[in-house]
């Protein structure tokens, strides 16, 4: 079963009438929409709104974005999380302006060789901006395409396949294809939820063979979270004329790159600094993806200079203009 060109226009006519007023929404500029696209990766529209904002008014366009810094898009970034995806944005950036004149490419091909960009955000980008017909499949479309379609099963390859196929049939006959899959997108955020659909006010409810068939509370079936892991830490508190000392993290599989507080591990050791370390003062909770961290915060004293180069003073205003994590925002709240 395909959605009949009036169902697409039904939806399409929801959408248009039902679509939340999000930023990125209010242009076609392939740069915003690509930004917007990399923000939303596996973070929630109600956070990513006012990161956007900011990041538009410090890189306003993909020549600003290619020329700055990459550690001044990392802070720009500070917060956000998964910061893989704003090195990706900065590289891309550059391969942008020097390849393709500034302008995100027209070429499917060309679009998949950027950093960062994948199937889907391909999709989403060179439709919405330059109306090709290209499908996407987030979680949200996958959950209305399973439904519509009666797409049962957990998630395997063969499964992908099909809704991308289905979803590529839709991209193929739209009036416009870009409104079409942003319609997909935001009936499966704001209607088609995982848990209580709301089919009542469903465009597209009289077409969905899960709801004919009473199962659409079951498909598709619900993934199983990841298990949380609980990690006990703690950080030093050094300060020096009101700044405070941070240490740029080195591990490249989280974090990469970020200034965070030294961190204090039995018998008071911390990251190859000398310290004379106080008794815990304060205890913060943190969370990146499934880790879950409680976090004591220590006051501590220099007993020898810090290594060159890893190590800096910085004053609390300047902090935002560093790659940080809002761990270390949290912490100096605590004190406060």
């Amino acid at each position: 079963m395909t959605i009949p060109r009036s169902d697409a226009t039904r939806l399409l006519d929801w959408y248009r009438r039902n679509r939340r007023d999000l930023p990125w929404r209010r242009s076609r500029d392939s740069y915003r929409i690509w930004v917007s696209e990399i923000m939303l990766q596996q973070t929630t529209v109600r956070v990513v709104v006012p990161y956007y904002r900011r990041f538009i008014r410090l890189f306003p366009t993909v020549r600003a974005l290619a020329s700055a810094r990459p550690d001044r898009v990392l802070a720009a970034w500070s917060g956000l999380g998964y910061y893989r995806r704003a090195r990706h944005l900065s590289a891309a950036a550059r391969i942008i302006v020097g390849k393709h004149a500034g302008r995100f490419p027209l070429r499917v091909e060309d679009a998949l060789a950027l950093p960062g960009v994948g199937r889907y955000t391909a999709g989403a980008i060179l439709s919405i901006a330059y109306g090709a017909r290209l499908p996407v499949l987030d979680g949200n479309v996958a959950r209305v395409l399973s439904r519509l379609h009666l797409v049962r099963g957990a998630d395997s390859a063969a499964r992908r396949r099909r809704l991308w196929r289905l979803a590529g049939e839709l991209a193929a006959t739209a009036p416009s294809p870009g409104d079409l899959n942003q319609a997909l997108m935001e009936l499966g955020a704001t209607v088609c939820t995982p848990a209580a659909p709301a089919c009542a006010v469903c465009p597209l409810s009289r077409r969905c063979a899960a709801r004919a068939s009473g199962l659409q509370e079951t498909i598709p079936p619900s993934r199983r979270p990841r298990a949380t892991v609980e990690v006990r830490t703690g950080v030093a508190v050094v300060t020096r004329g009101g700044r405070y000392l941070l240490r740029r993290r080195s591990n490249r599989d989280l974090m990469h790159g970020l200034w965070e507080l030294p961190a204090v591990g039995r018998g008071g050791r911390s990251d190859g600094l000398r310290l004379a370390v106080g008794r815990c003062v304060a205890t913060v909770r943190h969370s990146i993806t499934y880790r879950r961290l409680e976090v004591s915060v220590h006051p501590a004293r220099l007993l020898a200079e810090p290594p060159r180069g890893g190590y800096r003073f910085v004053a609390p205003a300047d902090l935002g203009r560093l790659p940080t994590s809002s761990l270390v925002r949290k912490v100096l709240a605590a004190l406060v």
